[in-house]
């Protein structure tokens, strides 16, 4: 079938065997399919995917802040923060943040140096104030040991501050521009610098930035500018092809292009449906971008929750399903490219056998017409096709995606079509095309399968074997190298026990012979665990543990053990189910604890709670718990019950607090912010308890750690 980008008959849909609970929702009115057709050609493959729109100003606020687990799962690429020292805002320090940006796989992080002043529009001292206060920044950068990470970003949005459209004309820039570029190079000589950084994009400005900087050996290594308005969805294709068409006619070669802020002010962030429309065409352009600074500083710019540094709004879930895109992005159009409503993009994985479609921003029944079947990796054969929904939130942490429906489909000419029905505009939808197999269906609310979650090293999906596992296929491939890994990316709605099942099987593994696969929970080192052997060779089995989970987002990764005992391993889900275990609280005015110096016993207003208020600015104020006492020596799960409001400069922060377990060395946590003095969160920490009693101790110096409520105490 040649289906074209704007029509789909109804007479395609009948020739399609299809199962009969997608049968009434496949059969639309022709006018509402041909208005709301996605047209995904896997055989047309444009270039690896980049995962380049992930990334974010000022998405982080200070090491944990947001967690680990809210980046490692996003593939992120590029981050930009303020440089060290910087007054523009209360955190985000780049030297501060990087080390949480490495753990997590990020690429780059650009220092904006304007970022030294504390009023925007910036001060305005002279550039020779300015050079000087560039240089001490790059000293300290040039010093830092993840220094390779860094790029540099000279000015920011010069045409709304010193230059230009507000203030001095453009040569001056240029000027300007030449004369930093000197200095940070004369420091680092291998800098990564990124500009001219406008606030749009304005073909003639560009122009002759370019053949200035040409001419005065001072090209950028990054072209960027910032996409803010209205007009993207209508104007990005024209702008990005204009800007390639002025280097080639001022023979450059093409530069890396940074988009190192996007999204309006209002109705973008935190709406996976609008968003959808940024990330389609930031990605078929393979540039690398910033989502905006529009809200509290390291939320991701909308992609964490308010309320808690490791929860995620539905944008987030969002970001997590294009950073767990792999392969090669394909032909994928709509019938209004330059529109506002739906937008798509997609993969196809030869190796996994998997295309992944993600789509958004229109309301009402949405026709994906998948052609290019034929070839790999499905080769004509049957496929099975499984459909997520993803709600905005806004702030507010969401319940992860929900399920739609699945189903298998015999393509028809190499193609196939799903129908679905009645889409959101503020949602994103995602759609998985796999080798169909007869199992049975994979839905289930608390069941995360091994095919759709994140692969690494040799392990691989495997289709259309085995007994009794459930849906279309499993994972297998753990080799001796230790480098296999499967990793699942689950949601956990509080802080808490949950069990977590293991369905396996054990392939080719002659009895007697001891199978271990290493488990590690977000981010840890892995422990060995054994498996039992199942009742029959390559039959399904399963093995439980419970785990304390902080709420949120939470990664389980079963990794390939060294010594080869994991080779036979076949993964087919987990199941994460609330549990029950020991918890033993310690209220912070309990008369058996240590409130010294100038820390304060008060009431939080509207709640009846006490609380220690005051801890800190000096190591003689503390809050200490004298008697916490637990059965065996291990690592523990501490759980702080606190309230913190802190402002500074108008903008949040959120405190350190110095914890010292039995007199020992120090740990130190950041707290995120809870924008209120009434309103109570929570920070899990681990920590290190000898059996028996115990003391724990909150100070902090020179800042103040956060009003303490409470803490719990979680067995291992």
């Amino acid at each position: 079938m040649n289906y074209s980008a704007n029509s789909f008959s109804e007479s395609s849909l009948a020739s399609l065997r299809i199962p009969s609970l997608l049968l009434a929702a496949l059969v639309l009115p022709l006018a509402i399919a041909a208005r709301c057709q996605v047209a995904v050609d896997l055989s047309v493959r444009q270039g690896r995917i980049t995962h380049g729109a992930s990334g974010w100003l000022y998405g982080q606020a200070e090491d944990g802040i947001p967690s680990d687990n809210m980046m490692v799962s996003l593939k992120p690429q590029i981050a930009a923060q303020k440089p060290p020292d910087g007054l523009q805002h209360p955190t985000g320090d780049a030297l501060q943040v990087a080390p949480a940006f490495r753990r997590a796989g990020g690429k780059e992080i650009e220092i904006y140096l304007q970022d030294v002043y504390p009023n925007w529009p910036y001060d305005n001292a002279g550039i020779d104030d300015y050079l000087q206060k560039v240089r001490g920044i790059v000293r300290k950068v040039a010093a830092d040991p993840n220094h390779d990470l860094f790029s540099y970003v000279p000015f920011n949005e010069p045409d709304n501050n010193w230059y230009g459209y507000s203030g001095e004309p453009l040569e001056k820039f240029f000027e300007d521009w030449k004369a930093v570029y000197i200095a940070i190079r004369a420091i680092d000589h291998n800098a990564r610098i990124v500009g001219p950084n406008f606030s749009i994009y304005r073909s003639e400005t560009y122009r002759q930035f370019l053949r200035f900087a040409r001419d005065n050996q001072v090209l950028p290594d990054e072209v960027s500018w910032h996409e803010l308005l209205d007009d993207f969805y209508p104007g990005w294709d024209d702008r990005y092809r204009n800007y390639r068409e002025i280097e080639s006619s001022l023979h450059i070669s093409p530069l890396p292009i940074v988009i190192n802020e996007y999204a309006r002010a209002t109705g973008d962030l935190g709406v996976p449906g609008e968003l959808v429309k940024w990330i389609s065409r930031l990605e078929k352009s393979n540039v690398r971008a910033c989502l905006a600074f529009w809200g509290p500083s390291g939320s991701l710019s909308g992609l964490v929750a308010k309320s808690s540094p490791n929860q995620a709004t539905g944008a987030w879930w969002l970001y997590k399903w294009y950073g767990s895109m792999t392969g090669d992005t394909v032909a994928a159009t709509v019938p209004d490219i330059y529109g506002n409503g739906l937008q798509v993009f997609a993969t196809v994985d030869d190796a996994n056998k998997q295309a992944r479609i993600i789509f958004g921003g229109s309301t009402g029944a949405v026709v994906v017409d998948v052609r290019g079947l034929g070839g790999a990796p499905f080769s004509g054969r049957p496929v099975h096709v499984a459909v997520w929904r993803i709600a905005s939130s806004g702030t507010e942490p969401s319940k992860g995606p929900g399920f739609i429906q699945e189903g298998n489909f015999v393509p028809v000419n190499d193609s196939i079509a799903i129908n679905v029905p009645q889409t959101e505009s503020s949602s994103a939808y995602q759609l998985i095309v796999s080798p169909a197999t007869n199992r049975s269906d994979a839905n289930r609310a608390d069941r995360y399968k091994a095919e759709y979650a994140d692969l690494f090293g040799s392990a691989a999906i495997k289709y259309g074997d085995g007994k009794d596992e459930v849906g279309p296929g499993f994972v297998e491939g753990y080799a001796a190298t230790g480098l296999a890994a499967t990793e699942f990316t689950v949601n956990a709605l509080h802080d808490g026990y949950y069990e977590l099942t293991l369905h396996y099987s054990l392939h080719r593994v002659k009895p007697g012979i001891l199978a271990r696969v290493g488990l590690s929970l977000n981010g840890a080192q892995p422990e060995a665990i054994d498996l039992r052997e199942p009742a029959a060779a390559d039959s399904w089995t399963t093995e439980r543990h419970r785990f304390f989970l902080t709420g949120g987002i939470n990664r389980f990764r079963f990794q390939a053990l060294p010594d080869g005992s994991s080779g036979g391993l076949r993964i087919d889900s987990i199941d994460l189910m609330l549990s029950e275990g020991e918890i033993a609280t310690y209220k912070a005015d309990d008369p058996g604890n240590t409130i010294s110096g100038a820390c304060r016993l008060s009431t939080l207003t509207g709640s009846g709670n006490s609380l220690v208020t005051q801890i800190g600015g000096g190591d003689s104020n503390f809050l200490q718990f004298n008697h916490v006492d637990v059965a065996e020596a291990g690592n523990y799960k501490m759980i702080v019950w606190y309230t913190n409001d802190e402002q500074v400069h108008g903008g949040q922060v959120e405190r350190l607090a110095e914890i010292s377990i039995n007199g020992q060395e120090v740990k130190k946590s950041y707290f995120r912010n809870t924008f209120d003095a009434s309103v109570i969160r929570t920070n899990v920490l681990d920590v290190m308890l000898n059996k028996g009693k115990n003391t724990i101790r909150f100070s902090s110096d020179p800042g103040f750690a956060p009003s303490i409520v409470e803490i719990q105490i979680a067995r291992p």
